[in-house]
């Protein structure tokens, strides 16, 4: 009688020949911009077969020299069904560093793979597993670099649990390292956890590298590590492995997963570019005493971008540094002929000239950058020019200020001044938009009753809600004051999230309301003239336009129609959304008087 092993190589076997490995994929989220960055695929075996679960179908085809023929195959299904599926994003697969260095594994393999089924290279990021101990480290080196060159981004996965840790982080230069699991479980729970991670967040940063966190099943897991500062997420608690995975991280995720509202206030800053000074760069093969001599004939001429052939930037030579080897005994001798590169600055800032102030200053904070220096600033991945950062926190610092003056004081949403800018915007630049009025329904009896503290909170909650539906669009909101909102929306899903707004309101906002005023739907309150009136939970009142940019000259034309809109969606009892057909400003009204009658024209 065959005993289990047989059995399961048996099934092995018939696996390996028709090709029977399934196929799921775990979404990878971008927890800060909060939208899915990749998913990685995970391979199964039959179901309801010994080798069903992964740690024993690799082990089992390790054992007996059918790996490299098993990864293969679950590389092939798993760029099939990512195509297939046409899912956004990144596709991690699991690469052990063993069946790289197999000589028997055929090379090119996964290049052709992509190729076949029409995947870009760049889109698939293969993940090393660090648990697997390896001889030839040099070998292995050869190997990802390779890969590397054919555009394939590279990840360690499982970092902190196996041999290599940190060797290995420092030879490779990974675009993504995954913590392991056992770091973020009850990582909110243990200081040496929290120690480890904010180490691991810090040696990205400089290395330039973006960090996973996967295996996380717990609420309080997820706001350490956000609070922590990592972007990326994978586990139970998000999405579990599917054949079919989502595809979004909704409305309804965001605020179950307590994660920060992404209120889009970045457009009222201006972008780098206008910063940009334009300084014409060196070549990475210029000698530093022929850099020294351009320093010489500038005296203002703090820093110069080194740029390859390609006239992307590769560096950045800062004067007192070049000064300061040059001064020392015999360093002129030593570097006069040697090439910049030799001195730079290999680990420069460098930003698309469209990259929004405060986002950079993010950077720029996070990085620790020496105030004095430059940040490099590229249109199209080429050398556009430098911009100081002293002035980069300067423009921030003061549109803070700027954007505190105007914010609403409740909600800390921009206030009438930045709405009117954000239209303004729009009109300029001739950019087609949505403008949404959003006016709470009931709210003063609401008030009277409940109180004023319960109304402000009514508002906040209109403003969270609002802000978090808007995060998964490109979206301006602004707080006009009490309880009347406006929304800019630069998509085409406007009336979509206008009425996810509706549903998300009324469904929270019941939550300040006693459970026999919920039940009934409403309550009773005496009205202005003294009488009884019945009068229903909080509802919206949503008015829609999509202005025609050739008629609308400014903000307050544009506000007018979503007014207008808003009006006629107030004359409905319950919530509702009015989309208003009429897309040019009204034309003034003009009366003329006769004797036999008079006109409106």
């Amino acid at each position: 009688m065959p005993n289990n092993t047989s059995l399961d190589l048996a099934a092995l076997e018939e696996l390996l020949q028709q090709g029977a490995v399934r196929t799921l994929f775990q979404p990878i989220y971008d927890i800060a911009k909060q939208h899915v960055l990749g998913f990685e695929a995970l391979s199964r075996g039959v179901t309801g077969s010994n080798i069903e679960l992964p740690d024993r179908l690799f082990s089992l085809a390790s054992a007996h020299g059918r790996l490299s023929e098993l990864e293969l195959l679950c590389r092939e299904k798993a760029i099939a069904r990512f195509v297939e599926q046409d899912l956004p994003g990144k596709l991690f697969i699991n690469v052990s560093p063993n069946t790289l260095l197999d000589p028997s594994h055929p090379k090119g393999e996964t290049l052709h793979l992509v190729e076949k089924y029409g995947l870009a290279a760049n889109r698939v990021v293969i993940e090393v597993t660090e648990q697997d101990k390896v001889d030839d480290g040099f070998l292995l080196l050869k190997t990802i670099e390779h890969y590397r060159q054919l555009g394939f981004k590279i990840a360690i996965d499982d970092l902190g649990a196996g041999y290599s840790g940190l060797k290995q982080w420092s030879e490779l230069r990974p675009d993504f390292v995954k913590v392991d699991r056992y770091f973020i479980d009850h990582c909110d729970q243990s200081i040496v956890k929290r120690e480890f991670l904010k180490s691991i967040i810090e040696l990205a940063k400089v290395t330039n590298t973006s960090v996973i966190a996967e295996g996380i099943e717990r609420l309080e897991e997820l706001s350490l590590l956000e609070k922590l500062g990592i972007e990326h997420a994978q586990g139970f608690l998000l999405a579990r492995p599917a054949h079919q995975p989502p595809v979004i991280l909704d409305a309804a995720q965001v605020m179950q997963l307590k994660l920060r509202p992404q209120g889009e206030y970045s457009e009222m800053t201006m972008s780098v570019g206008l910063l940009a000074q334009i300084e014409s760069a060196i070549d990475q093969a210029t000698r530093c005493k022929d850099a020294h001599k351009r320093f010489e004939q500038n005296k203002l001429l703090m820093s110069l971008a080194v740029i390859d052939a390609q006239q992307q930037p590769v560096g950045l030579l800062h004067r007192d540094q070049l000064t300061e080897v040059f001064a020392a005994p015999y360093g002129h001798a030593l570097y006069a002929k040697k090439p910049v590169t030799e001195l730079m600055d290999k680990q420069p800032l460098i930003v698309n000239e469209n990259a929004k102030l405060d986002v950079v200053s993010k950077q720029i904070t996070e990085q620790e950058f020496d105030i004095r220096r430059h940040i490099i600033v590229t249109r199209d991945d080429r050398y556009l020019g430098l911009a100081p950062l002293r002035d980069i926190l300067k423009h921030i610092t003061e549109e803070k200020i700027r954007h505190a003056q105007h914010a609403n004081p409740l909600t800390m949403l921009p206030g009438n001044v930045a709405i009117n800018e954000a239209i303004e915007q729009r009109l300029k630049a001739h950019h087609t938009f949505s403008l949404a009025y959003v006016d709470l329904n009931h709210f003063k009896q609401f008030n009277d009753l409940y109180g004023y503290a319960s109304g402000d909170s009514v508002i906040k909650l209109l403003a969270d809600v609002t802000v978090q539906v808007c995060s998964q669009s490109k979206c301006f909101v602004g707080h006009i004051g009490g309880d009347d909102f406006m929304v800019v929306f630069d998509g085409t899903d406007a009336e979509h999230l206008c009425h996810q707004i509706i549903n998300q309101f009324e469904l929270q906002s019941k939550a300040f309301f006693t459970s026999e005023h919920v039940e009934a739907g409403g309550y009773w309150a005496t009205n202005r003239e003294g009488q009884k009136q019945f009068v229903p939970l909080l509802t919206l009142s949503i008015g829609l336009v999509r202005p025609d940019l050739e008629s609308c000259n400014n903000s307050h034309q544009v506000a007018a129609l979503a007014t207008d809109a808003k009006k006629e969606a107030k004359r409905y009892r319950n919530s509702y959304l009015f989309v208003c057909n009429r897309r040019k400003p009204a034309a003034p009204v003009v009366r003329i008087k006769s004797q036999a009658q008079e006109c409106l024209v």
